[in-house]
């Protein structure tokens, strides 16, 4: 199983998705732009936190891959946009999709390793939260560009499980629906000594944002105009409550 960042595909540019983003300026967003470096909704370069590189000199290479994202968890992967389709197309769809009235997921959020990255993540699985992001994969698939062959060979579809398949070729890409794990990326995969390293970093200054309880209350739409460069949130919405 795969995770981390997502694998840029040979897609024609620019590529658009549906992330979760913390709230511009608040404690999540500020913890993890600091630490990657970059934030995604001013598209500017940070500096990283006091001490950090200082305590990994390497830092800025561990974080590479995921701060060309930015800080975000997936929702809908980064696609190309349908024949047809257009960007104001879908950002109005994202507002009707945002303001059809839901369960708000609500987690637990904690920094922990998953499938070899570091990354923040519900301390306790959340069935809203699967529920939403299934919802945002099937709402908003008709934006989406149907993968190419080149697309398609580079999620290696020989070490996926049949269903990572099935999933890969119905909706572009294979770890959504049951497949689907929350994670917000912080480092690229690392080997486990260093995983326990940077956990024993993270851990006590995530703890020190006292987050405890976090809504996974809004949608924001990323744009990557070319395949050189980073993502960059253009809108945001937030979730209707039911």
């Amino acid at each position: 199983m795969s995770r981390g960042p997502t694998l840029a595909p040979m897609a024609d540019f620019p590529r658009y998705a549906i992330y979760y983003a913390p709230a511009h300026g608040s404690v999540l967003d500020r913890f993890g732009a600091e630490h990657l470096g970059y934030d995604a909704w001013t598209g500017a370069d940070i500096g990283f936190p006091d001490g950090t590189v200082e305590a990994s000199p390497d830092w800025h290479d561990l974080t590479c891959d995921a701060r060309k994202y930015g800080f975000h968890a997936t929702l809908k992967a980064p696609f190309g946009l349908a024949d047809g389709a257009t960007v104001s197309d879908l950002c109005a769809a994202c507002a009707a999709f945002a303001a059809t009235p839901r369960e708000v997921p609500v987690i637990r959020p904690v920094v922990d390793a998953i499938s070899g990255f570091i990354a923040v993540v519900p301390a306790v699985w959340s069935d809203a939260l699967l529920r939403l992001a299934a919802d945002c994969t099937s709402a908003l698939d008709s934006f989406r560009r149907p993968l190419t062959p080149e697309d398609r060979a580079r999620r290696k579809p020989a070490l996926l499980t049949p269903r990572q398949v099935d999933y890969l070729d119905r909706w572009g890409y294979p770890y959504v629906m049951d497949e689907f794990r929350f994670h917000m990326t912080l480092t690229g995969r690392l080997d486990t000594e260093r995983r326990q390293q940077v956990l024993a970093t993270l851990r006590p200054r995530f703890a020190a944002t006292g987050l405890e309880r976090l809504a996974i209350d809004r949608i924001a739409l990323f744009r990557q105009p070319d395949p050189a460069a980073r993502f960059c949130i253009i809108e945001a919405w937030s979730l209707e409550p039911q």
